[in-house]
C-alpha cells in the first residue's frame, strides 16, 4: 500500500549517504519527479490500454501526487512548499551549469 513513498524513501536515503551532497539529493528528487512526469504523460497520451492501466496501478503521477495521497492537512502544506523550494534550487543550479558552458 505505501510502496511508492518506502520505494522514494530508501532511494533518497541511498542518494544522501553515497553522495552526500545537497546537490545530489536536489538533482535526484528533481530527477524522479521529472521521470514520474513523462510516465504520467505517456498514461495519459498511449493507445495501449493495458499500458495505461499498468503505469496507472504501479506508478505515482509527481512527487506532490505522492505527498498529496499520504498527508494532508499542515504537513501536507509544508512538504509541498519544501519540494516547491527544492525545484527552485533545482533551477538555480540548472541555470548555473548553463550559465558556465557559455554554448548559447
Amino acid at each position: 500500500m505505501y510502496i511508492d513513498v518506502v520505494v522514494l524513501i530508501v532511494l533518497l536515503v541511498l542518494v544522501v549517504m553515497f553522495f552526500k551532497r545537497f546537490s545530489s539529493f536536489v538533482f535526484f528528487v528533481a530527477i524522479v519527479d521529472i521521470l514520474l512526469r513523462i510516465l504520467t504523460f505517456i498514461k495519459n497520451n498511449i493507445g495501449l490500454p493495458d499500458v495505461s492501466a499498468l503505469i496507472g496501478k504501479y506508478v505515482p503521477t509527481s512527487i506532490p501526487g505522492i505527498i498529496d495521497k499520504y498527508c494532508n492537512g499542515l504537513i501536507n502544506t509544508i512538504l509541498q512548499w519544501a519540494f516547491v523550494i527544492l525545484m527552485c534550487i533545482f533551477l538555480g543550479y540548472i541555470i548555473k551549469i548553463f550559465i558556465k558552458k557559455k554554448k548559447i
